[in-house]
């Protein structure tokens, strides 16, 4: 007999959240076993509950992005999925960047969507088809920029840092923490690299750093 594959539902939409559990606690082989509707919840279910399959949102209080990170440090073989109705490629990469294991958007189809989890809880990654040619585009730009040298030598030892802690997912008030200086002055670096590397948010800074050490 098939194992049961275990899922808890983080969303701030009460009637969405509900509904996506009712449908998987229906089908043969799903078991509920928790839900909540923010970040902090998401968390404790993780630590706690042990599901086999994290589902969350990205936009509720706390931001499910945010805390990717810290699910995964607590317990590191959580699959996470992001269940969004968000199509930017910069939230694509960050949530796979921190360690989701799948991103797919509302108003999928249950059979689908019960293919992708457990597809997602035997170890594979998802990403929505409609969202996979735009990711793969992003990504073979930045390695072509990465090709024509490397862009980060003008950063100064202090900025080269600051990108480093930023790779590893840390807010600018942790990198702050980790380095004993003012917020602010972590903001003034970001921007210093931001212009340097001709970027405009963290993601792509991330991905920057990890394209020129693949390329070295």
């Amino acid at each position: 007999m098939m194992k049961e594959i275990t899922i808890a539902v983080v969303d701030d939409h009460p009637l969405f959240r509900e509904g996506v559990m009712r449908i998987l606690s229906e089908i043969p082989g799903f078991r509920i076993v928790g839900e909540g509707s923010a970040s902090d919840e998401a968390l404790a279910l993780s630590a706690t509950v042990r599901p086999d399959v994290l589902l969350l949102d990205i936009s509720m209080p706390g931001g499910g992005l945010n805390v990717i990170f810290p699910i995964l440090h607590e317990n590191p073989g959580q699959k996470i999925i992001m269940l969004t109705v968000s199509e930017t490629s910069d939230d694509v990469m960050s949530a796979l960047s921190k360690g989701a294991k799948g991103y797919v958007l509302k108003g999928i189809g249950s059979r689908i969507l019960a293919d992708i989890v457990r597809s997602v809880a035997a170890g594979d990654t998802y990403v929505s088809p409609s969202l996979s040619a735009r990711l793969l585009s992003d990504m073979s730009s930045s390695a072509a920029l990465a090709k024509q040298g490397n862009p980060i030598d003008d950063l100064t030892t202090r900025e080269h840092e600051v990108l480093n802690l930023v790779a590893e997912g840390l807010s600018n008030k942790r990198i702050a923490l980790r380095l004993g200086v003012h917020e602010k002055t972590i903001k003034q670096h970001m921007t210093h690299i931001f212009v340097k590397l001709g970027i405009s948010n963290r993601t792509e800074a991330a991905m920057t750093l990890r394209n020129v050490t693949v390329h070295a």
